[in-house]
């Protein structure tokens, strides 16, 4: 299958040798999304506005690849505390209706640049 790559200047650019996300077929798959903002470069400090920021950077991508936040239908959730979990869910709803993405929130021991959140996802492109 053809791979191809999606980028966007809406979210932060690739700082290693990774892609934003890559599509294979009718999927996307959205490479981790730390909560920077692409036009500033600065990350929040809270957990809530981390979590909405990197949410809003996976749909900037998403969008950059024909589908948006309807049609994710996997998202993985990496949180350097699981102290944290309630307020990331808390927001993490607000961009997601039913039915609902499988998902799967696990705690890490660091995340890059001090992140507090960074959340990836695959996602169906309907042409």
């Amino acid at each position: 299958m053809l791979m191809k790559n999606i980028s966007t200047n809406q979210a932060p650019a690739a700082i290693g040798p990774y892609s934003q996300a890559i599509r294979v077929g009718n999927l996307v798959f959205v490479s981790g999304q730390l909560p920077i903002d692409p036009q500033t470069g600065i990350m929040p400090d809270d957990v809530e506005h981390q979590t909405r920021m990197s949410l809003s950077n996976a749909r900037a991508i998403l969008q950059a690849a024909g589908t948006d936040l309807s049609h994710v239908v996997k998202t993985t959730v990496f949180l350097a505390s699981m102290d944290d979990f309630a307020a990331m869910n808390g927001i993490y709803a607000e961009f997601f209706a039913q039915p609902y993405p499988a998902r799967s929130a696990v705690a890490v021991k660091t995340l890059p640049k001090g992140a507090k959140v960074e959340i990836e996802c695959i996602a169906e492109v309907v042409d």
